[in-house]
C-alpha cells in the first residue's frame, strides 16, 4: 500500500514525436507493470489505446498509467504533444508535482517544448528535461544541451550523461569520474554540486570550508528546494529503443522527484472574487478530503468518468462527497485507479494519488470534490488555456440528427477545454472551434467513426465585435396607447468607452425617483438587448459603460416592457452617436516551413493583411524556419491549403488569439451595408 511519501506524480509533456508514449511504455515495462513495452507504430501501447490515436500514430488525449519502483508509487500522465491538442496537456499540469519535458534528440527544442516549459513553470511544478532517442543517427547531443541552456537558462544542469557511444547513461550526482560522450563526468558532477548547494547556506558553508562533496542524503533537501524554486532543471538522457537511461530515470524519479509534501503546494484559494484567500491543502490522509477534477471522459460503457487528484484526506469507496458548493452529496459507489483503458477498482486513494469516479453526471471539469461543507468555497487557481479560434460551421447531412449532434458535441466539450461549440442565432449556424485544422479534423473523424454522425462543414461567420470611440448621450421616450392602459417610459443615458477587454458596465445614476427603482432592471435589460444584437453591423457591442441618469415615468402607464424598449432605443441612439466602430479578431500565427518557402509565405501573409513579427530557426532546425506574425482571423479561411501548396505539404502552423483591433474602414462599410439590408428586410 503506498504512503503519501512514496507517491510521485509525473506528467510527460513536450512536442509531438518526442517519444513520450514510448517513454511511458519503457518505464512501465522496466518496472514490471506490463510484461513488455508496446509499440506506437503497431498500436499496442498502454496510453494510446483509442482507435483514433492508433490510426493517427500519436496521442490525441491524455492518459494515465501507474507503476512501482523501489518502494515508490509512480503516477504517469502521458499527454499529447502537437499544439492543436495542448488542452489536455495543460490540464494535466494541475494533477502532478513534476513535469517531465521530453525532447527528441533529432529535432531539438520545438514549439510545444517551449510552451510546456513556460506553462509548467508558471504552475510552480518541478521540471526535468529528458532528451530522448539518443541512439538516433546524426544527433548532436552537446549542441542540443547548449540550445536548451540558451532557451531556458543556465539552471538546466546535466544530471546524467550518455556514455560509450550513447549505449549507456552515467549519473553524475553520485559519480565524479568516468568516460562520457559529450562532457567529462567530473566537470558535470562539479557543476551540479555547485548549483545545488547554493540552496542551503549551512551546506554551502561546509562545502566551501572543507571542500568535501556532501553525500546524496545530505543533498536531498537542497536538491528538492532547487527544484521547487526553478533553480535547477535536471537534464537526463534516454533511448526507449535500446533502454539506455531508463533505469537511471526511474532512480531519479524515485529518489529525487518530489512527493506531494515536497513539491510546491497547489494554488487553492477559498472564497469568491475579492474576498478570496489562499488556502493550503495539507497532504495528510487524516484531514478532510479535497480532490480536483482535471479530466472528464464520456465513456460509452462507464458513463461520465471524472478523473482527479486527491490533494488532502483519504477518499474511500462508499463515502459521501460534495461537488464544489453543492448542498447535495453523492455516494462514491466505485473508486478506480487507471492503467490506460483499464479501470482497476480500489478501496481508497491517498493524498497525491490519481483516480477516477464514474457515473456522476454533475461532476464537471475543474470541479473540487470534498467531504465537508467547510470546503464549500475552495477552488483551484484556473489554468490558462489557449483560446480556440479556428472554426468550422457544421450541420448534419441527415435530417433528424440535429438534437443528437448537440448532445455529442457537448460530450466533446466536456473532455477538451480547448474545444468549444457556439450557436449563432443571427446566422443560424452551429460553429465548432478548436486550436487548429488538425484539432477540428480529429473531432470530425471521431463524430463520424464513434458516433456515426456525418456533417457538412463550411467557413463560419467571423466573431466581430462593435465598440465606441467617444462618449455620447441620448434620450428615448416609448409611448404607446391602444384603447385602455398604455405604455410609457422615458430613458436618458450616457455611453463611454472602456479599455479593450473590459466588457460592459451598467451604472444607475438616477436621482429623485424620476425612474422608479423597480424599473431600473428593465432599463438594463433593454440596454443589454441593444448590445447583444449590435447597432451598426449586427455584432455584439463591448467595452462600454452605460450610465442611466434621467428619465420620466407615468403613474398609470409605466410598465416594465416600456422601459425595456426605451432603454434599448436610447442605447442604440447613443452608440451610433459615440463613434461606433467594428472590431475584428487578430490572431498570433506561428508557421514552420522549409527555408526556401519563407519568401513566398511572408508575401502571402502580407497579402492577407498580416505582418511578420520575427523569424528564427524552426522546430526541426535542419532546413526549417519559424515565422511569427499576426493576421486577422477573417483571412485564415483557406490558409491550410495555401500553406500546403507553397511548402509541398511540409509546412505547419498554429494560431492563438491575440486581441481585437479596429477593422479597416472599407471592410467595415461592407459589413455595415449588409446589416442595413438585413435590417430593412426585417
Amino acid at each position: 500500500m503506498p504512503t503519501t511519501e512514496s507517491i510521485r506524480s509525473i506528467a510527460l509533456v513536450g512536442h509531438g514525436g518526442a517519444g513520450k508514449t514510448s517513454l511511458a511504455e519503457a518505464l512501465l515495462a522496466r518496472t514490471g507493470a506490463i510484461a513488455a513495452a508496446g509499440s506506437v507504430e503497431r498500436g499496442t501501447t498502454v496510453c494510446d489505446f483509442d482507435p483514433q490515436e492508433k490510426a493517427a500514430g500519436h496521442s490525441l488525449n491524455s492518459a494515465l498509467a501507474n507503476a512501482e519502483w523501489n518502494g515508490a508509487k509512480l503516477y504517469l500522465v502521458d499527454t499529447p504533444g502537437y499544439p492543436d491538442f495542448s488542452g489536455p496537456a495543460i490540464a494535466a499540469l494541475a494533477a502532478v508535482d513534476t513535469a517531465l519535458v521530453v525532447i527528441n534528440a533529432q529535432t531539438g527544442v520545438e514549439l510545444s517544448t517551449e510552451r510546456m516549459m513556460r506553462w509548467s513553470a508558471a504552475r510552480g511544478l518541478c521540471r526535468m528535461i529528458v532528451i530522448n532517442k539518443i541512439d538516433a543517427d546524426n544527433v548532436d547531443l552537446g549542441g542540443l544541451v547548449n540550445q536548451i541552456r540558451e532557451r531556458f537558462g543556465k539552471e538546466c544542469m546535466l544530471l546524467d550523461l550518455p556514455a560509450h557511444d550513447r549505449k549507456e547513461v552515467i549519473e553524475v550526482l553520485e559519480h565524479d569520474d568516468g568516460d562520457a560522450d559529450i562532457e567529462s563526468v567530473a566537470s558535470a558532477h562539479r557543476a551540479l554540486i555547485d548549483q545545488v548547494v547554493e540552496e542551503d547556506e549551512s551546506l554551502l558553508a561546509r562545502y566551501l570550508e572543507d571542500g568535501q562533496d556532501p553525500t546524496p542524503a545530505e543533498m536531498h533537501a537542497a536538491f528538492e528546494q532547487a527544484l521547487r524554486a526553478g533553480h535547477l532543471v535536471p537534464i537526463l538522457f534516454t533511448s526507449t529503443r535500446t533502454g539506455a537511461g531508463i533505469a537511471e530515470l526511474l532512480h531519479v524519479l524515485e529518489s529525487l522527484a518530489p512527493n506531494p509534501s515536497e513539491g510546491n503546494p497547489p494554488p487553492f484559494y477559498k472564497g469568491e472574487d475579492g474576498a478570496a484567500e489562499a488556502f493550503h491543502a495539507v497532504p495528510d490522509p487524516k484531514q478532510h478530503v479535497l480532490a480536483h477534477v482535471f479530466k472528464i471522459v464520456p465513456d460509452p460503457y462507464m458513463g461520465r468518468v471524472s478523473i482527479f487528484r486527491v490533494h488532502q484526506g483519504t477518499m474511500k469507496k462508499d463515502m459521501q462527497l460534495f461537488i464544489g458548493s453543492g448542498r447535495r452529496s453523492f455516494k462514491v459507489g466505485h473508486l478506480y485507479r487507471l492503467q490506460g483503458k483499464e479501470y482497476l477498482e480500489v478501496d481508497h486513494l491517498m493524498p497525491g494519488e490519481l483516480g477516477a469516479i464514474a457515473k456522476v453526471e454533475d461532476i464537471e471539469f475543474d470541479a473540487v470534490l470534498h467531504d465537508s461543507h467547510d470546503e464549500d468555497n475552495i477552488h483551484l487557481k484556473p489554468l490558462e488555456f489557449p483560446k480556440p479560434m479556428q472554426g468550422l460551421a457544421v450541420e448534419t447531412k441527415k435530417r433528424g440528427d440535429e438534437q443528437r449532434l448537440f448532445e455529442v458535441l457537448h460530450k466533446l466539450e466536456l473532455e477538451d477545454p480547448c474545444f468549444v461549440v457556439e450557436r449563432n442565432p443571427s446566422g443560424n449556424e452551429t460553429v465548432i472551434r478548436g486550436l487548429g485544422e488538425m484539432h477540428l479534423r480529429a473531432k470530425l473523424e471521431r463524430l463520424a467513426s464513434q458516433y456515426k454522425l456525418e456533417l457538412a462543414t463550411s467557413a463560419p461567420s467571423i466573431p466581430y465585435r462593435e465598440t465606441i470611440t467617444k462618449s455620447a448621450e441620448a434620450t428615448h421616450r416609448h409611448k404607446k396607447q391602444s384603447g385602455g392602459a398604455g405604455q410609457f417610459g422615458e430613458v436618458a443615458l450616457r455611453v463611454e468607452p472602456l479599455a479593450r477587454g473590459a466588457g460592459f458596465e451598467f451604472v444607475d445614476a438616477v436621482k429623485g425617483g424620476v425612474i422608479p427603482t423597480v424599473f431600473i432592471p428593465a432599463v438594463e435589460k433593454g440596454v443589454r438587448q441593444a448590445l447583444d444584437a449590435g447597432v451598426i453591423a449586427g455584432q455584439p457591442v463591448e467595452d462600454v459603460r452605460v450610465t442611466v441618469f434621467d428619465g420620466k415615468h407615468h403613474a398609470v402607464d409605466s410598465k416594465e416592457v416600456a422601459f425595456v424598449a426605451a432603454g434599448k432605443k436610447a442605447a442604440m441612439k447613443a452608440i451610433r452617436a459615440a463613434g461606433a466602430i467594428v472590431l475584428e479578431p487578430i490572431v498570433n500565427i506561428e508557421v514552420t516551413a522549409p527555408d526556401e518557402s519563407v519568401g513566398d509565405l511572408t508575401g502571402d501573409l502580407l497579402g492577407r493583411r498580416g505582418h511578420v513579427t520575427g523569424t528564427g530557426q524552426g522546430a526541426r532546425s535542419q532546413g526549417m524556419t519559424q515565422i511569427n506574425g499576426e493576421i486577422p482571423l477573417a483571412e485564415i479561411g483557406d490558409y491550410q491549403s495555401k500553406l500546403k501548396s507553397l511548402t509541398g505539404g511540409q509546412g505547419s502552423y498554429t494560431v492563438e488569439f491575440a486581441r481585437y483591433a479596429p477593422m479597416p474602414a472599407n471592410l467595415q462599410q461592407k459589413l455595415m451595408a449588409s446589416f442595413k439590408i438585413q435590417d430593412d428586410e426585417d
